[in-house]
């Protein structure tokens, strides 16, 4: 007879809290956590204290010394006679406790409010008092072993502490989690509510998805709401709160996604076939098979083929929020400004969750760190924060980053592991330029079938237009049309509309030229050739312009 066990594996807070009690074990006297929301991080911390074999408390200026239950430590020389929240006498009671190796006294002091008394210029009494704990502690023996926690939403260490503190980013709860707190709220319901507002099976995995990113309290407040309100826990709802939450830092551009998704993007049928195709990682099922989340696509090519709309459209048609990171406008005019930007900026990205996060023109952003752009090495270490980044992040961001000149790339941002696939956009085919004139139509609410135009006639009259020029052509219609009597778009007015059209594949023919030539090889391409265009020698590195 065999057994089988199943193991459930530890959330991403457990294993932080973890990580805490090794750094306790090994007597390390000064952790700086860094984490907004309080309650939920003291309760891995005392767990955290409670297996390294310690004892913890907390304090705040306002209660002063408390148990774990929340009831005042009962130590009349808690304050040295100066009232419990003083935060010199509390580091002065640290330092006095002492215990023996058959009466061991190991305490953990969660400090809740003392990054408040270590900054301006007041704060050289109390720096000094904790820079003189923390290396007095370590010293002393094992059953009279004392550390200090300071819980503070910020990671800047004062100068003074930072060869003694270790830094903690505390983590944001992951999918279990999140679904712990969706339990406890919906649990919370009167049952006659209860039986109604349970999200099951898809509804559920949906609801956690949306509220991947957020803390504990910002989900439970969210679940809560959308209750209240619609009776059902409603995952667009919580996608405002994420929305709130990247307004807030004010680091990245939120864009609300277009109607339509990928059906607007004309052509480029291999590289919408392969999205599709990633979108399917995200699901339950893929998650239970061990299917590892997409990390993105880096998209070259010719401007104005596709590359930009392709990026919003499939933060449409994933269902997730489109994020942009701008990097030329993280940059900041004093020393380290820009890395903390940057730095800033990717955490808000992690915390975000399932997101496509869009890097427009990252060869201009970037070109300081290969052409030696007198910055001071601030495109460098950006690259380097970067590639780290993509690296070895955790996230489920899908990353879509776009360039226009290939020649200022870095070689080692387009190698494997960074991006899942490049991708070569040109300029479009004929089948392409028929499909891109179709879509423009459904972006201005017409049919091509029912206006009766003739695509396949507008896209012999296009032939080396990208398709910005080909989408431009319908408003250019459009106006002709309403100046003589409101009517409807026709053919001729399109066909009009191109002949007007200087295309930049005839102002930019050597550049394009050296675009394919450097591409031939090194990217798939996004669309399939056209045997037409394959005879006419469009698709093989030549461009006949006429």
């Amino acid at each position: 007879m065999s057994t089988t066990t199943t193991t459930t594996s530890p959330t991403r807070q457990q294993r932080q809290a973890e990580d805490v009690s090794g750094l306790l074990r090994s007597r390390s006297s000064l952790l700086w956590v860094v984490a907004a929301d309080e309650a939920p991080v003291e309760r891995h911390l005392f767990e955290a204290a409670r297996a390294a074999g310690y004892l913890a408390r907390t304090w705040d200026i306002a209660q002063g010394a408390a148990n774990m239950d929340g009831s005042n430590w009962p130590d009349p020389r808690a304050a040295s006679g100066r009232g419990q929240g003083d935060p010199d006498g509390m580091l002065d009671v640290i330092k006095q406790q002492k215990g023996t190796e058959e009466t061991p006294n190991r305490g953990v002091w969660i400090m809740r409010d003392l990054p408040v008394w270590l900054q301006g210029p007041a704060s050289a009494i109390t720096l000094r008092r904790l820079r003189n704990l923390a290396r007095y502690l370590p010293a002393q023996e094992r059953w009279s072993a004392q550390a200090v926690i300071v819980l503070s939403p910020s990671a800047e260490v004062p100068d003074e502490l930072r060869n003694h503190a270790t830094v903690i980013e505390w983590p944001l709860p992951d999918r279990e989690e999140i679904g712990a707190v969706l339990d406890a709220v919906v649990g919370s319901l009167p049952d006659n509510v209860r039986s109604q507002a349970t999200p099951v099976n898809g509804a559920r995995a949906a609801a956690i998805d949306a509220a991947v990113g957020l803390s504990d309290a910002e989900a439970r407040a969210c679940f809560a709401r959308s209750l209240v309100q619609l009776r059902q826990v409603d995952p667009a709802t919580i996608a405002q709160e994420k929305k709130r939450i990247i307004a807030r830092e004010g680091l990245l551009e939120w864009f609300d996604p277009i109607a339509g998704g990928l059906s607007m993007v004309g052509g480029l049928d291999n590289l919408k076939a392969w999205l599709l195709s990633r979108a399917t990682a995200y699901s339950p099922a893929a998650r239970a098979y061990g299917l590892p989340a997409p990390k993105g696509a880096l998209l070259v090519g010719v401007p104005g083929c596709g590359k930009s709309l392709t990026a919003k459209a499939v933060a449409t048609a994933w269902g997730v929020p489109l994020l942009r990171l701008d990097l030329g406008a993280l940059k900041g005019k004093y020393v380290g400004e820009s890395e903390s930007n940057l730095r800033k900026a990717l955490g808000v990205i992690e915390s975000v969750g399932r997101s496509v996060v869009w890097l427009d023109e990252i060869e201009k952003a970037l070109e300081g760190a290969t052409q030696g752009a007198a910055d001071g090495g601030v495109s460098a270490d950006a690259l380097g924060a970067i590639l780290s980044w993509m690296q070895d992040r955790q996230g489920e961001a899908f990353v879509i980053a776009t360039a226009n000149n290939a020649e200022k790339l870095p070689p080692e941002l387009m190698r494997k592991g960074r991006f899942d696939e490049v991708w070569w956009v040109d300029l479009p085919t004929s089948s392409e330029r028929a499909s891109i004139v179709a879509a423009a139509l459904r972006a201005y609410r017409r049919d091509f079938e029912q206006l009766r135009v003739d695509i396949n006639a507008v896209a012999q009259a296009t032939e080396t237009f990208t398709g910005a020029e080909i989408s431009a052509l319908v408003p250019d219609a459009m106006f002709t049309a309403f100046g003589d009597g409101a009517r409807e778009v026709t053919t001729e007015d399109l066909l009009t509309a191109a002949a007007d059209v200087v295309p930049l594949a005839k102002t930019a023919d050597d550049k394009i030229r050296r675009l394919r030539e450097f591409w031939a090889g090194r990217a798939r391409p996004a669309t399939s050739a056209d045997a037409a265009d394959v005879t006419a020698g469009r698709r093989g590195g030549e461009l006949d312009i006429v």
